[in-house]
């Protein structure tokens, strides 16, 4: 799957993630946020900038997390500067520089954008396989709207997941939407 999405041409990929984009923009979950997780997206991902910048244009607060290896955990930090405030951390995937980002706790958040390599359309979700967003989506007390952006072609009608692996509640494709229930 992770071959087949970086095969996308980088026009077609800015394309795409543009289209995606706007649905995004348009859910009365998202509209309704005050504070908002989203991430930085990293090589063939569905391409984040766009959105990240109308949460900060709208005046919402922006959270993006920080990978603590040791841990196997997410840090969520409060982002209002991107271009100055990310650094490469684990991976080199861009994540909030600690000494500029203050934390804020989870339970501020009202909309997350969660990442994934491949989708069902029943929401299941495929990770990279780091457990991460697995362990972020179970410790959640109150659940906000999970919503994954991905290309049509990260769709596939069924996943090798497990008991540990934790669905999403939409998931938004160019061309499509789909509900965990229904």
């Amino acid at each position: 799957m992770l071959a087949r999405r970086d095969a996308l041409p980088a026009a077609e990929r800015r394309a795409l993630s543009e289209r995606i984009t706007t649905r995004l923009l348009a859910l009365d979950a998202y509209r309704g946020a005050r504070c908002v997780m989203a991430y930085a997206s990293f090589g063939g991902e569905f391409e984040t900038a766009d959105f990240i910048a109308d949460v900060l244009a709208q005046g919402k607060a922006l959270v993006l997390p920080a990978v603590e290896r040791g841990s196997r955990s997410l840090q969520l930090h409060a982002v209002d500067d991107p271009a100055r405030q990310l650094a490469p951390g684990v991976w080199g995937i861009p994540q909030p520089r600690a000494d500029l980002c203050p934390r804020v706790p989870v339970s501020r958040l009202d909309f997350v954008l969660v990442p994934g390599v491949a989708f069902t359309p029943r929401c299941e979700r495929l990770g990279y396989g780091g457990g991460y967003y697995d362990g972020f989506i179970r410790g959640l007390a109150l659940r906000p709207p999970l919503v994954a952006a991905a290309f049509s072609l990260q769709i596939l009608h069924e996943l090798p997941v497990s008991e540990r692996d934790q669905s999403v509640d939409r998931v938004m494709t160019e061309d499509a939407e789909y509900r965990r229930n229904g």
